[in-house]
């Protein structure tokens, strides 16, 4: 992970993948919230796909730190540029498929799918359904707004929620969700 955080910091000298502020703590801001995920995700075996992937939290913290297929998508051009490097610089290239646009344009299932700071808990889920089946976990990082979030989702979405406490900030919730479909 440390020649992670070396590439991260010196890509962010080119492009703003994390705000400079967090700079100086990537390790617990970025890279252990990110690793966090893994072990809500242990039963689910298979595939995982990280929806806008920007900086690669955590899809590739995911990819290094397991051996799982890690699909990372993410639709602006230099980050899909930097994920392909990163991949390649750290070795999982072999089981890491970057895909440049839109998880719409995604319909396979995956076993676990992420996203962090990407959307509206609903506007997420109806982004990438096609590619979750009934037992697909999704990990969500959302922070303060998880609950009032999932209270909103469960409007218009079946599935079993749940919100857990993230290990890295006493303000930071993950939504946790199975069996998502339209209501």
């Amino acid at each position: 992970m440390a020649e992670f955080a070396r590439l991260l910091i010196d890509e962010s000298a080119r492009q703003n993948l994390i705000a400079p502020s967090t700079l100086d703590s990537i390790w617990s801001r970025h890279i252990v919230d990110s690793a966090q995920l893994i072990g809500l995700a242990a039963e689910n075996e298979g595939d995982w796909l990280d929806i806008g992937s920007g900086a690669g939290f955590p899809g590739l913290v995911v990819a290094t730190l397991t051996e799982r297929r890690t699909v990372l998508v993410e639709p602006r051009k230099r980050r899909v540029e930097f994920l392909h490097a990163a991949a390649e610089a750290l070795g999982i290239a072999n089981r890491v498929s970057v895909m440049a646009g839109k998880v719409e344009s995604v319909s396979e299932p995956v076993a676990v799918i992420s996203a962090r700071a990407v959307a509206q808990l609903n506007a997420l889920l109806a982004s990438a359904v096609q590619c979750s089946r009934r037992k697909t976990l999704w990990i969500l990082p959302k922070g303060r707004t998880a609950r009032e979030e999932v209270a909103v989702a469960e409007q218009t979405w079946h599935g079993v929620f749940h919100v857990e406490q993230s290990i890295t900030d006493p303000e930071s919730l993950i939504v946790l969700a199975k069996g998502v479909s339209r209501r």
